[in-house]
């Protein structure tokens, strides 16, 4: 932190139950190098205790605390008021779009939870020498294995939904998987997976997306749905090949 004092507006979105949407304004004093998300909580914890917001970790681990800031998808806990506005500017706080909200910036996001259960999101992946073939990524060669047992590591992936918000295809095609699913059955991968194929390989799946890449544009995590999602086709179209082959 310094001992810079800027003058920020927050414009935040508001809205409960059948209500109607609107935005309520507040000014506050910040140290420029907070994060966004102590702006929000200091207008919940002093101005407003009716705010809803989520928040948990802090340290972009959670993905909790996903919204729109200024139009563009961010994780408050991680992105600094100075990186997206000026001494004496303005903040706009939104939520996520593409999914049906709660309340104020909190939406429902039982969309994606239930997609990734489809394509059988894990939490931990182990660790292989073909990263590129959506079969996890390489170790580091300085580790030592534990008793023989493969090397093991969290996803990248924080279930934010980030990506699905930014996503112009979201919008439009409620039944779209969209990029973080595909992204999480791509690092599955085909080739141990054969169940994936008919799942992504329709209408709603990876032939939906218009390689717009918004989705890997605002990912915090580096998952990069947008490569992930054209290395799916290629691993498609490759298993489709091969099945045609079997059958002829």
């Amino acid at each position: 932190m310094t001992e810079e004092k800027w003058t920020v507006k927050f414009v935040i979105f508001r809205k409960k139950g059948d209500q109607p949407p609107r935005y309520d304004s507040y000014v506050l004093e910040v140290d420029p190098d907070e994060y966004v998300i102590d702006g929000v909580e200091r207008i919940w914890a002093f101005h407003d205790r009716s705010l809803i917001f989520a928040h948990a970790c802090h340290h972009s681990t959670c993905g909790a605390c996903g919204m729109r800031v200024n139009d563009v998808e961010k994780l408050t806990c991680i992105t600094k008021i100075r990186d997206v506005t000026t001494n004496g500017g303005s903040l706009k706080i939104e939520p996520l779009r593409n999914f049906p909200i709660i309340g104020d910036l909190v939406v429902d996001m039982t969309r994606m939870y239930a997609a990734m259960d489809r394509v059988h999101a894990k939490a931990v992946h182990p660790l292989s020498a073909a990263p590129l073939e959506g079969e996890g990524i390489r170790p580091p060669k300085d580790v030592p294995r534990n008793n023989g047992d493969e090397y093991l590591r969290l996803a990248d992936c924080i279930e934010c939904g980030l990506c699905i918000s930014a996503c112009p295809v979201a919008g439009t095609a409620e039944n779209y998987l969209g990029p973080a699913v595909l992204a999480a059955a791509q690092l599955q991968g085909l080739k141990h997976n054969p169940d994936l194929l008919d799942l992504v390989d329709c209408a709603d799946g990876l032939w939906r997306c218009h390689s717009a890449y918004e989705c890997t544009a605002v990912c915090p995590s580096n998952v990069d749905p947008g490569w992930r999602i054209m290395d799916l086709r290629r691993q498609v179209v490759g298993e489709r090949i091969k099945r045609w082959f079997v059958k002829a």
